[in-house]
């Protein structure tokens, strides 16, 4: 996934030893990476990209069931959330077949447009078809779902304290040796710094932070964000700077949080509220932030206390 994890865990009598834990983690990723990577010519979902129009490829379980999430994301919030926007993705230049940061014509644009669109995938028995010549990107939410696998198989090895991080997502289980909470801490949307916004004490949630202060590129004084708009084809172009969201599945968090980012602050904390999200959201206002919270975020979070 171009990026870190990390497994923090208390052993208890009959647990297996530190390198048969991380060599099980290890497999899942290297699992994920042959399955999900689009910057691997010979994954699965980079075979599927390169396969025409109007094809189907039989894909494994846990395939479809991402994609199925994507597709209930998409259809519960309007299309807000898409799992095809990587042509769009590489003509801004953040996808893997990008070149250049670059702004692109209005031509290019319709026609990244036009192979895009959760409504041209669907899912066929054991099979995977598309009806353009669209390309998948599970990036949104396959980080989410390694934390959960890796959890799944944590637990099934006895493992029930822990702390698992794959790529900033992250999901935290029982407590520490000592009786203390697992903490951690949301980041404040800064280019020069690295500030906590908010600490949170996790037990059996996981949590997401999707943002535009990390992946984005300027030109003529305007930043363009890595997020993309489905509705536009464009970068996102509201105040909201990141949002974090907690969900007994890291994989719903991981997804939600982009769709939340999509939505912008308004509509975002409209539709968390709407759906009983746990949602925190950190919204440019000049030179400062400013931060707001779902309902559900503040009863599962309250200030000073254990959830």
């Amino acid at each position: 996934m171009g990026s870190t994890y990390s497994v923090k865990y208390v052993r208890t009598e009959g647990a297996p030893a530190v390198e048969a834990l991380q060599a099980e983690t290890e497999a899942i990723l290297a699992e994920v990476d042959r399955q999900m990577s689009t910057y691997r010519d010979d994954s699965l979902i980079s075979r599927f990209n390169r396969a025409p129009a109007g094809s189907c490829m039989a894909m494994p379980a846990e395939m479809l069931q991402l994609v199925s999430v994507g597709q209930a994301l998409a259809q519960e919030s309007g299309g807000a959330f898409d799992l095809t926007l990587e042509p769009l993705l590489n003509l801004w230049g953040f996808g893997p077949q990008a070149r250049v940061e670059r702004l692109p014509t209005a031509e290019q644009l319709a026609e990244a447009r036009s192979r895009t669109g959760h409504r041209h995938l669907r899912i066929d028995g054991e099979r995977l078809c598309k009806d353009v010549d669209l390309q998948l990107d599970l990036n949104s939410i396959a980080a989410g779902y390694t934390v959960d696998r890796i959890v799944a198989r944590l637990v099934e090895l006895g493992v029930t304290r822990y702390l698992v991080d794959v790529t900033g997502e992250l999901k935290a289980a029982g407590r520490k040796p000592g009786g203390d909470a697992w903490r951690i801490a949301i980041e404040a949307p800064r280019d020069d710094e690295r500030v906590a916004q908010r600490v949170l004490e996790l037990d059996g949630y996981g949590i997401s932070t999707s943002g535009d202060y990390r992946n984005y590129f300027e030109e003529n004084g305007t930043r363009y964000s890595h997020t993309l708009d489905p509705q536009t084809g464009a970068p996102i172009g509201h105040k909201l700077a990141s949002v974090t969201v907690a969900d007994p599945s890291t994989l719903r968090a991981d997804g939600l949080s982009t769709l939340l980012m999509v939505l912008g602050p308004a509509r975002g904390l409209a539709y968390a509220e709407r759906a009983g999200i746990a949602a925190f959201f950190v919204i440019r206002d000049g030179e400062r932030f400013v931060t707001q919270t779902s309902g559900a975020f503040e009863r599962l979070f309250a200030e000073g206390e254990e959830q």
